[in-house]
């Protein structure tokens, strides 16, 4: 099953993140779940999950970003694309990303865009499978 979080699904996806970068676990502390309760409140902020057997297995996150040019249509923007090792080349990502183009069409973005860190290229070729291209445009990261 494909969805938008909810409120009971902390606990799944901060598992789920664990295999992100080997992201721990994070302390539920008031900064923590203050960061939570502001996502869920943003209509602006989508994670996307797959769900099988009761479990998280995939997600990614799509933001719609407010904009003034472009006739002043929004862009969304993909992040935390993730799926469980053993649940892997099974479509999962693939239907979470197709989600969160659904959820740009509804909001009339002109773009979505992801980066990725992997150089794999598998990584790569799934992305491009996927409809996304490294072509257009060029990204620069600066880490704070």
């Amino acid at each position: 099953m494909i969805r938008e979080i909810t409120d009971r699904d902390f606990d799944g996806l901060m598992t789920l993140y664990m295999q992100l970068h080997d992201n721990p676990f994070p302390e539920k502390d008031e900064r923590v779940l203050g960061i939570w309760q502001e996502i869920l409140a943003d209509r602006n902020h989508h994670i996307i999950v797959a769900e099988e057997d009761g479990r998280i297995v995939s997600s990614c996150v799509c933001v719609i970003i407010p904009n003034l040019t472009r006739g002043q249509r929004p862009y969304a923007f993909i992040e935390n694309v993730i799926t469980d090792e053993t649940y892997r080349r099974r479509g999962l990502a693939k239907a979470c990303l197709d989600h969160a183009r659904e959820i740009a069409k509804r909001e009339n973005c002109y773009k979505m865009m992801l980066l990725t860190g992997s150089k794999q290229q598998s990584t790569l070729d799934f992305y491009e499978k996927a409809g996304y291209n490294s072509h257009d445009k060029t990204a620069f990261i600066q880490w704070l």
